[in-house]
């Protein structure tokens, strides 16, 4: 056969090759791209109006602590103290440059209700708290983490929640657990449920607000990029 003859079939198969050649080229762009879309597609939070007391522009650093009981919150107020220590000591840094905040949720909401609540519902208070004064061996007849003079008596080991709150420091107390706290009150009281959470949610500590829930709280925080602590 003529070399005439075969030249049919060489461009032929050649016209396949440049062809297959072509396709995986294609093919290799596409996944090429859908990679590249893969890998610069990023999950953004939702941003909610009722969060937007969390944004804190000016601040460096930013750490939430959550706490559920009355240990947990006393070690609360002792991390975020010491927080507030180190990056100004070590760091240098002042106390604008931090966005601190403490979760009071479960057992640990009431400590963010203050000397008046505890007065006058103390003995009901400390059930879910499972708070004793350490003084009294008795239900407190306040709250004992805005009280000074306990030292290593308490867990928080002479940190208040006034003195955090000097430094910036903000609580946010579970409304949920509020909710369920007065209507047990109401309860026992004779009450009712809607005036004792308008009582308690109207006797805050400073720097404190109800938050719908603590655990959302907690989970808010972190899609704002403060740095969970779990106490």
């Amino acid at each position: 056969m003529s070399g005439d003859a075969l030249l049919p079939k060489r461009r032929s198969f050649l016209a396949g090759m440049n062809a297959g050649a072509a396709s995986l080229i294609a093919m290799g762009g596409v996944a090429a791209a859908q990679q590249s879309e893969a890998s610069s597609a990023h999950w953004e939070p939702a941003r909610h109006p009722q969060d937007a007391w969390l944004e804190k522009p000016s601040s460096r650093h930013r750490v939430v602590f959550d706490s559920t009981e009355f240990t947990s919150a006393g070690e609360a107020l002792v991390f975020a103290a010491n927080s507030f220590h180190v990056n100004q000591d070590d760091y240098g840094l002042q106390d604008s440059d931090l966005a601190v905040l403490i979760v009071l949720r479960h057992g640990a909401t009431v400590f963010g209700y203050n000397d008046a609540m505890w007065a006058k519902y103390g003995e009901m208070l400390a059930v879910p708290s499972k708070a004793v004064d350490p003084k009294t061996k008795q239900a407190p007849k306040l709250n004992v983490y805005e009280a000074s003079g306990y030292g290593d008596l308490l867990p928080s080991r002479g940190h208040t929640l006034a003195g955090l709150a000097k430094h910036g420091a903000q609580f946010a107390v579970c409304a949920m657990a509020t909710h369920a706290f007065s209507g047990m009150i109401a309860k026992k009281s004779g009450g009712k449920a809607d005036a004792v959470y308008a009582e308690l949610s109207g006797n805050l500590i400073a720097n404190a607000r109800l938050v719908p829930a603590g655990v959302v709280a907690v989970t808010r925080a972190q899609e704002y990029e403060y740095t969970l602590v779990s106490c």
